[in-house]
């Protein structure tokens, strides 16, 4: 199918399919089994159809580069804080990544620990449900809250429930002064003590990773007041060595680019304080990259990756009460395992009777969520 531009002919489309839809934005983000259907192109809904800088927010096209709305932004000094993840060298693929599938994902960066998830920045969307109506929620500043929880359903929904048209968001402004202080050798626990003391002080830290046995923690803000909490938080941390200030890229942490090379990468997210188990019970052959304290967890694996480590990972995850999901891996283990953690049965009811009212027919990228 060509790149659709308008919303009424997306809605003419879901509304016409005789089958199994595959929606599509950028192309960047192919977590899952690939989806078997027509592809729904919604690349060509593009373009910022309203900024208020003074207001802090702006409203998209679901199909607008994200590039080119961070482009807007800085522009007038303005920045997406929840700082969305971009896996194209990951994932190896090409094409350029769409605020639209940023909602849809619920991508979301280091800064989430500080700011928040993308779902904590939508104001508002527009969207096609699987029947082909047009569905409008939300609004376009915090206190319009119509429909909350509409928004917030669709962000990290995969397409499953709706085709994202339009997305409003909440930005906030940029900071004068940035600093990452940095802990050489520590292990995953000793590491995870020293963010978790950094992130429980009053020091705002808006970055906290564990990278190659070095923990990293960012400060930003005015210059004064970064240089003034960087000298307390040296203090604060100094049983655990000396904290130097380097030139960290934080798109390092954001993209998981340690793990480029790697087989089989799986990001999953426990408490902190389960972390360090999680990882010493990973094969040998995998490394691991912690991001969010310690609560998110990357972890490639090399030489191929297999279904039995992907289901021991998830087992040992849901018994921590977490949810680990397979990003990248091979064909053969993608099809054969559960790309997402398995929900409880509980969540798996309310799931499917969502699914069935936004899309009673089945059509909308189906299969992507399934075991």
């Amino acid at each position: 199918m060509s790149k659709l531009k308008t919303e009424e002919a997306i809605a003419d489309a879901v509304a016409s399919a005789q089958g199994p839809l595959a929606i599509r934005g950028g192309g960047t983000r192919s977590v899952g089994r690939p989806v078997v259907g027509e592809v729904l192109d919604v690349s060509g809904l593009s373009g910022v159809t309203l900024y208020e800088p003074g207001a802090l927010t702006i409203v998209a096209q679901a199909g607008t580069p994200v590039a080119e709305i961070e482009a807007t932004l800085a522009a007038e000094n303005q920045r997406l804080a929840f700082e969305p993840y971009d896996l194209t060298g990951l994932l190896g693929t090409s094409g350029a990544s769409t605020i639209g599938g940023v909602i849809a994902t619920n991508a979301s960066g280091p800064r989430r620990i500080m700011a928040g998830a993308a779902r904590d920045f939508a104001l508002g969307v527009r969207f096609v449900d699987g029947a082909g109506r047009v569905v409008k929620n939300g609004g376009r500043v915090m206190k319009n809250v119509t429909g909350y929880d509409l928004v917030k359903l669709m962000c990290g929904s995969w397409g499953t429930l709706g085709v994202l048209t339009e997305v409003s968001l909440k930005v906030m402004p940029s900071v004068e002064a940035e600093m990452t202080l940095a802990i050489d050798g520590l292990d995953p626990s000793r590491a995870v003590a020293a963010m978790s003391q950094a992130l429980g002080s009053p020091f705002e830290v808006s970055g906290a990773a564990w990278v190659d046995g070095q923990v990293w923690l960012r400060l930003e803000g005015f210059e004064a007041s970064v240089a003034y909490r960087a000298g307390m938080l040296r203090s604060l941390l100094s049983e655990f060595g000396d904290a130097a200030e380097v030139n960290a890229d934080w798109a390092t942490v954001r993209d998981a680019k340690p793990l480029q090379q790697a087989d089989a990468v799986w990001r999953v997210s426990v408490k902190p304080g389960d972390g360090p188990a999680v990882i010493a019970d990973v094969p040998d052959a995998c490394e691991t990259l912690m991001d969010w304290g310690g609560g998110l967890l990357w972890i490639g694996q090399t030489g191929g990756g297999s279904a039995a480590t992907h289901e021991r990972l998830q087992a040992q995850v849901a018994a921590l009460g977490g949810h680990a999901t397979l990003i990248k891996g091979p064909e053969d283990v993608r099809a054969a395992v559960p790309v997402f953690q398995p929900e409880a049965p509980g969540v798996a009811a309310l799931t499917a009777a969502l699914r069935q009212r936004f899309d009673p027919q089945g059509i909308l990228n189906p299969g992507l969520m399934a075991a």
